[in-house]
């Protein structure tokens, strides 16, 4: 198992201080059952067919979506709620598809095109039931979180 999160856990620390300019901190990891209901926002959705299956989701409240939209658009002036699905969609395929060049030595894996739900506690339910969501949360900007959703198998 360590072998899939180390990846993910790399390359979202890089990608927040590459784009973002800010230090993303991971917490202790937790699994949660075949149906999450989160405690967020705003959620980006990728999944992932080949040898491995699955997907991958990144989690947030709208502030955080909103402050991470700023800086990606480098403006201060409000943010609009189809900039937000944009900024955190893309958000999403970018660390995938970085963690997915990083697993290109063990596994062919194709990535989806990114997914983004939102509204207040919105669910994401897993379609496999043999497999768990393992969610790693992130501390941002200081006082925000944000949580990195993983559910992969080898097919």
């Amino acid at each position: 198992m360590k072998q899939y999160i180390d990846p993910f856990i790399q390359v979202c620390t890089t990608v927040f201080k590459d784009m973002l300019n800010c230090t993303a901190i991971p917490d202790r990891a937790y699994f949660t059952g075949k149906e999450t209901f989160l405690n967020w926002d705003i959620s980006g959705i990728i999944a992932l067919t080949g040898e491995v299956r699955g997907m991958v989701a990144i989690s947030m409240k709208y502030p955080t979506a909103s402050k991470i939209t700023g800086i990606l658009l480098k403006t201060s002036e409000t943010i609009s709620s189809p900039d937000m699905v944009d900024a955190v969609g893309e958000l999403v395929n970018i660390i995938t598809g970085n963690v997915k060049k990083k697993l290109e030595d063990m596994f062919r894996i194709s990535i989806s095109l990114p997914k983004v739900v939102y509204g207040k506690a919105h669910s994401i339910v897993i379609p496999d039931e043999r497999t768990r969501m393992l969610c790693i949360p992130f501390s941002i900007f200081d006082t925000e979180t944000i949580c990195l959703s993983i559910n992969i198998s080898e097919t």
